[in-house]
């Protein structure tokens, strides 16, 4: 049953990729592939067991919600979802840089990258004021119905309609990326039984490319992560890193609310700064002394600052109203928590 599913989701999402293609965006054949997820083929209808109650009880699969739309109700319900999140964005404030956070939550096993990127969302509009603007992408059980997709394609897509909102020639656009990330430089996307593709460094950069951006802020929070830097590196443009290209980053799994570079970065040094780049080093530090406490391998953050941009981002600062700091308060709380809680009971 879950190789039947499987096959047909991956047929499904070719048709939505050819249509997209038609419509304009960038053919996925011009960017090369770190990994891509394939569908196994599925087996000769002769050979298949006739379906019975069990089959039906656990498709689409164990880990998938029961109250969610099905996979391919999700699926099918991508564009409607990223329009509305598009069309939601505040109005942009005129005669000033606007900065427009796209956040990227990949992996929809962990609750820690989508506590992230819901928090990312509300610092940036309740801290910066009107003239930050949030739209979340993620990958989790809780938000099939309510979130878009944290996928290439979804990522593509809200790129571009970005770029009609924003005035891409004075507004900063943000990035957030929080993952897993693999040895060859790509971040895991994952929302499982969906057959979605990863997103490698070079797969990024080339996106970005694409697009009209001239200011950009690239934060990539995942291991091994460094390895971002050289395809998205250029004038206008600031790359953060949560880890060296071959160093793991901390923090993630169902023990964290937050990983350690999320935790420094977003909840911590934003709180304390509008500076992103005094923000880095603030976190860079907090980070390393965490993992000498820990006796961690340092993972060593890294930042390329491209000609232009830290101008860019003074003009920006210069015109926000700061509001409080705004309290870390995650929508999942992590599996380790709510066991102590349950034993507690």
């Amino acid at each position: 049953m879950r190789t039947i599913l499987t096959a047909l989701l991956a047929f499904a999402a070719g048709v939505l990729a050819m249509l997209a293609v038609q419509h304009g965006r960038l053919p996925r054949s011009t960017v090369p592939h770190a990994q891509v997820l394939t569908a196994q083929p599925a087996a000769p209808a002769t050979v298949l067991p006739p379906p019975d109650e069990t089959q039906a009880e656990t498709a689409p699969g164990d880990d998938w919600p029961e109250q969610a739309p099905t996979p391919e109700q999700v699926i099918y319900a991508q564009p409607q979802r990223l329009g509305q999140a598009l069309a939601q964005l505040r109005p942009r404030v005129p005669g000033k840089p606007n900065l427009y956070l796209l956040a990227f939550a990949g992996d929809g096993s962990e609750d820690v990258f989508r506590n992230e990127a819901e928090y990312a969302a509300h610092l940036f509009t309740q801290r910066f004021g009107p003239s930050a603007h949030a739209l979340v992408l993620e990958n989790h059980p809780d938000t099939l119905a309510s979130r878009p997709l944290a996928t290439w394609s979804n990522l593509e897509f809200a790129l571009d309609g970005l770029a009609k909102r924003m005035d891409p020639q004075h507004d900063i656009l943000l990035l957030y990326l929080t993952s897993h990330g693999s040895e060859d430089h790509s971040l895991l996307v994952d929302m499982d039984p969906l057959p979605l593709d990863q997103i490698g460094a070079e797969d990024l950069g080339a996106i970005l490319k694409a697009r009209p951006f001239k200011w950009k802020v690239v934060v990539v929070n995942a291991c091994y992560s460094g390895g971002f830097v050289p395809p998205l590196r250029g004038n206008g443009t600031l790359v953060i890193t949560a880890a060296r290209a071959d160093r793991s980053s901390f923090g993630c799994g169902n023990d964290s609310a937050a990983t350690y570079f999320g935790r420094a970065w977003l909840i911590d040094a934003l709180n304390r700064t509008s500076d992103f780049v005094a923000a880095f080093r603030q976190a860079s530090g907090e980070v390393a002394t965490w993992e000498r406490q820990d006796h961690l391998l340092a993972s060593e953050p890294q930042i390329d600052i491209g000609p232009g941009i830290a101008g860019q981002l003074s003009k920006w600062q210069a015109g926000i109203r700061l509001g409080p700091p705004v309290p870390f308060s995650p929508a999942t709380t992590p599996v380790a928590l709510q066991k102590k809680a349950a034993a507690s009971r």
